[in-house]
Parts: structure tokens; sequence; C-alpha cells
């Protein structure tokens, strides 16, 4: 079957279904063709970062990007491909109301979960000094405001909290157990510093998502070590965009210097291996059944 007519987005039913395994692998895709990569390389469900929102326009992960900026991103990927999305909206772009509306938009253009922080604004990157949180009871209020929002119950409320750096690991934990009387589906515990912490976090709080994120504060941990620990959802949510980062300044570095591609003409993907990965020959043999059918006006 051609790419136009296969990629139906499996949205919030797809990603409880894979829920149901052992854990899930979600690398950041940032656009739709990352999407697409990421998905005929296996993963099963994708993350939309705020960070690589910002990062995709040139701009600082201090909620400096608006929640349409985020929907756009979010409609191209889920557009093209069938990776159900879990959404980062930062702190729900507002106040409790604005977490209304904010379930509301993403729900309706096609992410499969969300998650919340309970940071101040402008919020920081979670690996950095200098965050503040939020009162637990003004966290608990925007939860419960999520889950009361949705109209699919499929449709996941995540819950991070970035309490280990500013409350410490106890802080953490209280606020994790708290976020899920308060009805989250899942918490996504941000910047724990040991794989000690780790195991002993998974062992207070279910369910949970752990950040795989790079240079941050966290050791970097295999899906099979964390989903060994209990965590359900494994993020990964810049690697693939750092990767193409260091690649885009190394070419137009040597660009600039050789005034020429020859010399890495070997390290760019073919034309050939482009068109067959975003289905070129596809889009074209769908145009040609359409030409060849018959249309009859008269009943028309």
């Amino acid at each position: 079957m051609s790419r136009l007519r296969d990629n139906v987005n499996l949205g919030p039913k797809g990603l409880r279904d894979l829920l149901k395994q052992k854990y899930v692998m979600a690398p950041g895709v940032f656009n739709g063709i990352s999407a697409i990569i990421a998905e005929r390389a296996g993963f099963q469900a994708g993350y939309l970062s705020g960070s690589g929102v910002a990062g995709v326009m040139g701009l600082p992960d201090l909620s400096v990007t608006t929640m349409d900026e985020v929907i756009s991103d979010l409609k191209k990927i889920v557009s093209i491909s069938k990776l159900p999305i879990i959404v980062d909206v930062d702190t729900g772009f507002g106040e409790t109301i604005n977490v209304i509306r904010t379930v509301r938009a993403m729900e309706s253009n096609g992410a499969a979960a969300i998650h919340i922080e309970d940071q101040e604004l402008p919020k920081k990157c979670g690996h950095l000094p200098g965050k503040k949180l939020i009162p637990e009871e003004e966290m608990v209020k925007k939860i419960i405001a999520a889950t009361e929002a949705r109209k699919n119950p499929d449709f996941m409320i995540i819950a991070r909290t970035d309490a280990r750096a500013v409350e410490g690991f106890e802080g953490a934990v209280r606020r994790g157990k708290l976020y899920l009387e308060a009805g989250a589906d899942m918490i996504f515990i941000e910047a724990l510093q040991t794989r000690d912490e780790f195991i002993e976090y998974a062992k207070q709080v279910s369910p949970l998502l752990a950040n795989m994120t790079e240079f941050g504060k966290s050791p970097l941990l295999s899906a099979k070590e964390l989903g060994e620990m209990g965590y359900k959802i494994i993020i990964f949510p810049l690697t693939a965009f750092r990767a193409s980062l260091l690649t885009m300044e190394n070419i137009y570095s040597e660009l600039k210097e050789k005034e020429s591609q020859t010399s890495f003409i070997d390290k760019l993907m073919s034309r050939e291996r482009f068109y067959e990965i975003i289905g070129y020959k596809d889009y074209e043999e769908e145009d040609k059944i359409l030409s060849m059918k018959k249309i009859d006006l008269k009943k028309s």
C-alpha cells in the first residue's frame, strides 16, 4: 500500500496499546521527514520536544515559542507518520485555564499524549540550574483541569516534575505521588542524577517516563535497563536533532572552504534514497491511477 493510503496516525489508542509492552522508546522527531525516518528505523512512538520546536527556529528553550507553533509542527508530523506523538507543552502555555485550551488543541490536532511541567514561567531546560517550581496545589489544579478537558480517555496526561533539582529527591517523590493522585496518567521525573536514583524512584512512584537527553544531569542508561527498573516510556528528545546540527555545521564549513561538494559527496543521502524514503513513486502511482479514472460529468 502506498504512503498516501497507509499513513494514518495511530494516536492515543495506539500509544495506550504500546504501553502493554514492557517499555516504549520514543525518539525526538522535529518535522515530517524525521518522523518518517524514525518510523522506518522501527520506532513505534515519537516525541515532539519543546526544546526541539524552539531549536529548529533558532530559539532557546525559555518559553518563547507559542502553542500555535508547537501545533504547526505537530500537524506536519501526524499528517505523514503513523507514530503516536507525545508532545511537550511546557507549563501548559499559561495558568490553569490555559491548560484546558492546550489539552483540547493538542488532542484535536493529533497528539497521543502531552506532558505538563511544574516550573514557573519562564521555564528552563530541565538540566540547567536556576529552575523555580510552582506550588504543589497549583500543579494539582493544572492536572485536574487537563484530565477533565480531554475528550478521549486514551489521551494521556503526563505530569513532569523538576523537583529533584529544587526540593531534592524526597521532594520529587512527594510531588510524583501527589500528581498521580490528582489524576495524571504517568510521571515524567526530570534530571535524576544517578543510576541508583532511577532505581529508587521507580520503587516509590509508578508509572514513569525517563528522559535520556545527552549532556545533562542524568546518566545515559539504556532503554532495556530503564525498562527493567519499571520505566514505561523512554524519550530521546534531541539525539537526531543534535546529530543533524553537527552534520550541517561541518558540511557548511567545508562547502564554504572548498566551494564544492565533491569532497564530501559520500556523506550525503542520495536522491534515490531520499525519494524512496518519502515514497516519491507512490505519489506518482497515485496520480497515474487517478488520471486513468473516468468521471461522468453528466451524473455529477
